[in-house]
């Protein structure tokens, strides 16, 4: 099997240091971005470390042009989601967000996103089998009960740029899916907790993503945990 590269967001912590960890074979390359330097990078020889802040949407497309120049990428998994700083809790208050927070939000989980998509399009037009992958949010579901409406705006958006750069990438037969996540265990007490979703099975829901042909698209998978009532 060709060995395959993979552009991860969010490789720090989290989701996506579980995707950079599991998720390529070792002989995969992995170029992994975040804004602080993954602790892990001296046991993860195939990846590349790219550093860029996110909320600062033209500089770090131009970062990434400037350290992937023309290699293939098969992968670009977009995982990336800030919230405001009350969200989830009883004390959030849309009235009181700072414009600048709101901007800030935007910023990181979408026109980030749009434009490094729009930066890599001729790397992905090398691959065989390309797959953009979105890692959405319920609270981009219809009829969900979060009150943020920052993260829920650019939740919905996420699945918005989806569909219509499906019909863009239609013709290099280049698939675009998202991935609508409920709550994640990432935290130890978390992973026998039917209220959280284990990260095993999001890494296997991305790797039913990536093994499937260009002959078919799998558009939206919708995956709260079991227990979750906020969809």
């Amino acid at each position: 099997m060709d060995n395959k590269t993979y552009l991860i967001f969010g490789v720090s912590k989290g989701l996506g240091r579980a995707i950079a960890q599991q998720l390529p074979q070792t002989t995969d390359k992995i170029l992994g971005i975040s804004r602080s330097e993954p602790d892990y990078l001296d046991t993860q020889k195939n990846m590349k470390w790219i550093s860029m802040d996110l909320s600062n949407p033209a500089l770090s497309t131009q970062i990434l042009k400037d350290q992937i120049h023309n290699q293939r990428i098969d992968y670009f998994i977009y995982n990336v989601g800030i919230w405001e700083e009350q969200a989830f809790s009883p004390d959030y208050d849309f009235e009181h967000l700072s414009q600048s927070e709101i901007i800030s939000i935007i910023n990181t989980n979408i026109t980030s996103c749009l434009l490094t998509v729009q930066a890599v399009i001729h790397n992905l037009k090398q691959a065989d089998n390309a797959k953009v992958i979105l890692i959405g949010s319920t609270w981009g579901l219809d009829n969900h009960s979060g009150k943020e409406v920052i993260f829920s705006a650019t939740k919905f958006a996420l699945r918005g740029i989806i569909h219509a750069l499906r019909e863009n990438f239609r013709p290099y037969k280049i698939g675009v899916s998202i991935l609508n996540l409920g709550y994640l265990a990432t935290a130890a007490d978390e992973q026998n907790n039917e209220e959280f979703i284990p990260l095993v099975d999001v890494i296997n829901a991305l790797r039913f993503i990536t093994n499937t042909s260009n002959a078919s698209c799998v558009k939206e998978i919708n995956m709260p945990a079991m227990q979750d009532e906020n969809i």
